[in-house]
């Protein structure tokens, strides 16, 4: 796997899915939609963490620096 997602990116997503997290957890979010968030807030940390996304792949995107 190479490397496509960037510090920014990175950013990004983690504070993307801790905001879905407070939502949930101040009852902002319930239901269906709650459980969607939650599991994309989970692949955004994961993505996260891996600095690999499968769809910036699919598009050919990178937002790394070049080097």
């Amino acid at each position: 796997m190479k490397k496509n997602v960037g510090t920014i990116d990175k950013v990004i997503r983690i504070v993307v899915a801790l905001l879905v997290v407070v939502l949930y957890f101040t009852h902002v979010i319930t239901g269906v939609l709650a459980i969607v968030l939650l599991a994309l807030a989970a692949v955004f940390v994961i993505t996260a963490l891996l600095s690999f996304c499968p769809i910036w792949t699919i598009f050919g995107l990178s937002t790394t620096k070049k080097q």
